[in-house]
């Protein structure tokens, strides 16, 4: 009897469960107006993204192509509404012209329960603004250029690693090798240790570096949709384990580097500056610094959250760059020719690789740009709106709390913008060409005054693996590689499922 009682309760909370989501929560964007996809109780719009059978990338790419039209698109995450903008002008409203409404990513950011997340990719409001204007500094092309040494050691030691595998015309798996590579140079750079991920793929770090993306669409959606969830129950979306093992070797090194009074030119030792001054010193001397700054000085995890998100966004989106760019190299190699004659020149003008000689490398940066136009990184950017406004030009009113949806993968695949977007075209990247197209119709790297920070490091150390890999080898694909690529549905960077194969011979 008491079991039928239980029975019965659950299917009455079923009920008005489903009920409260079906005429309340899921009539949010019919009552405004607004046009929208129609959702499914519980998970909104977003069933197939949680349950993997599309990649977060995929899925708004699929509305964009569906729905662009509309100009902004409303869908729910789980129970909450979400604005999709599919319009480049409104898309400059978001990111720039009214950015003060919009100022903040709105993901998963708790210092207190996940310390790692407190960093400058996540964090909101004052917090961003005032650590924005402290990393600034790092950034600049006079400090990458003291970074350079580090670049190119790292380069040498890829082609080492390679020359046997080429001797021999076998294949490799270019992303795990790419990650290895740039895995070593942030280590260097951030945490201040020799990593060795070229010599020993499989050592510690290759291993926290894979637990950390190693995190499942569920938990990707709540923390980029639903943060209030994990807030509420206190769950961190970082690795623990990898969280403990960062952060020790980073107060290590920062401990040795005191005691011994080394100093280096490389990312830890800004994120030392910011720790002992509050401000870090200018490339240039006579650049004034106001030492009266009322910032607070970063404390320790503050400084760890920072070398994190500049070990997981650069080691990760730069060797999924590159690793798209040698694939699509490799298919067409009368690009692969064109570029490595390039290569070849500079190097023989300047007698080595420079950083002077990696920015004259024009067609380049148009193989590099065409890599990320067609496989954007970060395939989706977020914001929350922070203060209500009317959207220009629209009938929309977007009250305070709004998440914000901008499909950078369907954008940069849009054939009216591109076409035949599918073709790997650099000279897409050519001034007229760029000249002719909405400003807003490129963001690999987001646009406004949440651009991000690390543009400049990402394309030199991307620049500097292909540079040095194509310098000295030829690529083919791999008949193990898919064709088409199938992406990963596991992760929120736009990955390749099963990984890419290329044929790796000496020239």
């Amino acid at each position: 009897m008491l079991l039928m009682e239980l029975i019965g309760i659950f299917i009455v909370v079923l009920i008005i469960v489903y009920t409260y989501y079906k005429y309340v929560l899921f009539n949010f964007w019919r009552k405004r107006g607004v046009f929208y996809v129609e959702p499914i109780v519980p998970t909104g719009n977003i069933g197939a993204l949680v349950t993997k059978k599309v990649s977060i990338g995929g899925f708004f790419h699929d509305i964009y192509v569906k729905y662009k039209e509309h100009r902004a698109i409303g869908i729910y995450t789980f129970f909450k509404p979400n604005l999709v903008i599919a319009d480049p002008d409104l898309i400059r409203e978001v990111l720039t012209k009214e950015f003060k409404n919009f100022h903040d990513r709105g993901m998963f950011c708790n210092d207190k329960v996940d310390p790692l997340s407190g960093h400058l990719f996540l964090l909101p409001g004052k917090k961003w603004r005032n650590l924005r204007v402290k990393l600034t500094p790092t950034f600049t092309s006079g400090k990458i250029k003291q970074m350079f040494v580090n670049l190119k050691m790292c380069g040498e030691e890829f082609v080492e690693s390679l020359e046997s595998i080429a001797q021999t015309g076998d294949s490799i798996e270019i992303k795990d090798w790419f990650a290895r590579y740039t895995t070593d140079i942030i280590m260097s750079t951030a945490f201040g240790v020799k990593s060795n991920c070229m010599k020993e793929g499989d050592n510690e770090f290759r291993y926290w570096g894979k637990k950390i993306l190693e995190v499942h669409p569920f938990w990707i959606a709540l923390s980029v949709f639903t943060p209030q969830v994990l807030d509420f129950f206190s769950i961190p979306i970082n690795n623990q384990g990898a969280t403990k093992f960062l952060t020790e070797i980073f107060r290590d090194n920062v401990e040795y580097r005191k005691t011994h009074n080394i100093v280096k030119h490389d990312f830890m030792n800004l994120l030392i500056q910011l720790m002992e001054k509050d401000y870090i010193e200018p490339d240039n001397m006579k650049d004034v610094v106001d030492k009266s700054s009322t910032m607070n000085r970063l404390i320790l995890l503050e400084a760890v959250a920072q070398a994190f998100v500049f070990f997981v966004a650069g080691f990760e989106t730069s060797s999924t760059t590159a690793t798209f760019c040698l694939y699509e190299l490799a298919q067409q190699q009368d690009l692969q020719d064109k570029l490595r004659k390039e290569i070849d020149e500079i190097l023989k003008k300047h007698g080595e690789l420079t950083y002077n000689a990696v920015n004259e490398m024009t067609y380049l940066h148009k193989i590099v740009n065409e890599a990320m136009r067609k496989y954007p990184p970060v395939p989706i950017l977020n914001r929350i709106c922070t203060e209500e406004i009317n959207l220009p030009t629209t009938n929309i009113h977007i009250s305070k709390g709004m998440l914000i949806t901008i499909p950078l993968l369907g954008l940069h695949r849009d054939p009216s913008i591109y076409p035949d977007p599918d073709r790997f075209d650099p000279e897409r990247f050519n001034e007229d060409k760029i000249a002719a197209r909405h400003p807003y119709a490129y963001l690999p790297f987001g646009e406004g005054p949440r651009i991000c920070i690390g543009s400049r490091f990402a394309y030199m150390q991307t620049k500097v693996g292909l540079i040095s890999l194509l310098s000295k080898f030829k690529f083919k694909v791999d008949p193990r590689t898919s064709t088409p690529l199938i992406f990963d549905q596991n992760t929120f960077i736009l990955t390749v499922k099963g990984g890419i194969y290329l044929i790796i011979e000496p020239r």
